[in-house]
């Protein structure tokens, strides 16, 4: 008799998490808004990012579809910049996308003395850049030659620039 409570108490200890595991993936509820539940307008907008939107987390989504809401107030240029910044994000591996997370955390960390001396010596890369391209007579990366974008208001500091286009580009340091 205590061989066979022995036996079942054991069975028990290992059956039950088993069973709890498979209770708390079963009940996993998917996450929401569903490529499907998007409108056609956030579609056609968030198109770059079809692929992945599955992998997207609830808090992400809920960004990328504020910025879709946004997107018919924008100019022609700031939406052909918000297409390309995606289309490129899009294309980054996963390992590329948290480097690149984690470069813009620790830029939004600094003063914002030194955040301006950052974008300063970055516009100067970026325009070294359009000399040598014109010196060699390569055709021009439009990324280069398009506008800088305006320094965001004073109460705002730069490094807090809307989420959807600092990851894609983030400044050099004094140490790349």
């Amino acid at each position: 008799m205590a061989k066979t409570l022995l036996t079942l108490i054991v069975w028990l200890c290992l059956a039950f998490p088993v069973v709890a595991a498979q209770s708390k993936t079963d009940t996993k509820k998917p996450l929401r808004p569903a490529w499907s539940e998007l409108t056609a307008s956030q579609k056609q907008v968030l198109a770059p990012l079809a692929p992945e939107w599955d992998e997207l987390g609830a808090a992400q989504r809920k960004q990328w579809i504020a910025i879709a809401e946004r997107y018919p107030k924008m100019k022609p240029q700031e939406q052909q910049r918000l297409q390309k910044r995606m289309a490129d994000w899009a294309k980054l591996t996963p390992a590329q996308r948290k480097a690149a997370r984690e470069k813009y955390q620790s830029l939004k960390k600094l003063p914002p003395k030194k955040r301006q001396e950052i974008r300063t010596e970055w516009e100067r890369y970026r325009q070294s850049l359009v000399r040598q391209q014109q010196r060699q007579g390569a055709p021009l990366d439009p990324s280069l030659t398009e506008p800088p974008e305006p320094a965001p208001p004073a109460e705002v500091p730069a490094a807090e620039a809307p989420t959807a286009e600092a990851p894609t580009s983030p400044a050099p340091t004094a140490t790349q």
